[in-house]
């Protein structure tokens, strides 16, 4: 099947219980028992409505089981607590600043080392392995300057080793990448952004690539409680319902925009993996069904960024990304606030960097407002 078509139809789309063909809100907290065990005991088990979501993203990433939790720091966090005391992870450099919080700030108390590594150099991976290493987390492409890693190549290395790869898939969606079938065990998405899609819902799911991670993601879903609401599992249904028309018209639009973009004097450099000299190009070509719609670059100058911040008409100045309308962040004091200012900028993120998630408007105009300012 398609996955265009399977974005509609994963066997989760109606209700079992009435033949509704949107899963109805159950916003409830807890189920009546009296006849025999029900299969829903308590919301924060169970939800028909969470359930359906869960079955969904399982299907379109190809894993075992989902899970949805209150936010993509909450999945990740709970994917973070599968190690514990002596363990040790390996992470993108230029991961994203909540990510990068949870493995400098939280990680440490639970007795979990890390190290941040460029996960594009192959050989730097193997060099950072450690006899303690438990897993490698990637971002491809990354937050916020959009690096690809061989997924295939790395999750296979892993795989051999008894390493459990953790894969971000927040920016691509499981409509242009699915990493379990490159072999990663776990996948992660803010499902906030491109899945939600409206910027109206706040949620996190988790995808597990094996019956064991499946058991020990659900044991903690369960035990710390982070559940995804009902109306808020609606919403993200709803989303996905029109992933495909809306990530296609956006991609488009990206690419207009940073062809345009790379040609501007007052532009340094273009951060997109859908311009062919971009160094990530063709692999992720091979590996992805397209290049998404987030794009960062980087102006001549911190002012200028600002200013363009400041007077912009269409796109929000926000954090966030993947709604209908198009957002303009500021790595520096958003996504990236909680990295020191010294890393940021040896990792490339400077004062004069922006990201942007292009929506649903028209590339013309988005263009015409961006050049407006710059010139």
């Amino acid at each position: 099947m398609d996955i265009a078509t399977k974005l509609l139809h994963t066997g989760a789309e109606t209700d079992p219980y009435t033949g509704a063909v949107s899963v109805p809100i159950y916003q409830v907290s807890t189920f009546d028992q009296k006849e025999e065990l029900s299969e829903y005991e308590y919301s924060r088990s169970g939800n028909p409505t969470r359930a359906a979501l869960e079955s969904i993203i399982a299907q379109l990433e190809g894993g075992v089981a989902g899970f949805a939790f209150s936010s993509g720091m909450a999945a990740i966090a709970a994917v973070t607590l599968l190690f514990g005391n002596g363990d040790h992870i390996l992470a993108p450099k230029d991961v994203y600043g909540g990510t990068y919080r949870i493995l400098s700030k939280a990680c440490g108390r639970w007795g979990i080392s890390y190290n941040f590594i460029d996960t594009t150099d192959f050989e730097q991976i193997v060099q950072a392995v450690q006899p303690n290493t438990k897993a490698i987390l990637l971002e491809s492409p990354s937050n916020p300057l959009l690096k690809v890693s061989d997924l295939p190549k790395i999750c296979a290395w892993a795989k051999e080793r008894g390493l459990i790869t953790i894969v971000d898939n927040t920016f691509m969606t499981p409509y242009l990448q699915r990493p379990i079938e490159f072999g990663a065990d776990i996948v992660v998405h803010s499902a906030t952004k491109f899945l939600g899609g409206h910027s109206d819902v706040v949620a996190g799911l988790a995808v597990a690539g094996t019956k064991e991670l499946a058991n020990q993601i659900g044991f903690l879903q369960n035990t710390l409680g982070g559940i995804l609401g009902p109306q808020d599992s609606w919403l993200i249904m709803r989303g996905i319902k029109t992933l495909k028309v809306r990530m296609d018209f956006a991609q488009q639009g990206a690419l207009k925009i940073a062809q345009a973009l790379a040609k501007h004097p007052k532009v340094k450099h273009v951060f997109y993996p859908g311009l062919p000299d971009d160094p990530g190009h063709m692999l992720l070509k091979s590996q992805a069904d397209g290049f998404g719609a987030v794009l960062s670059f980087e102006l001549q100058t911190p002012d200028l960024a600002r200013q363009l911040m400041t007077k912009v008409k269409y796109p929000a100045v926000a954090v966030s990304l993947g709604g209908v309308e198009s957002i303009l962040s500021y790595p520096a004091t958003m996504s990236h606030a909680s990295v020191p200012p010294q890393e940021r900028s040896a990792l490339g993120i400077s004062d004069a960097l922006l990201r942007l998630s292009v929506g649903l408007e028209s590339p013309d105009d988005l263009l015409e407002d961006l050049f407006a300012v710059l010139e």
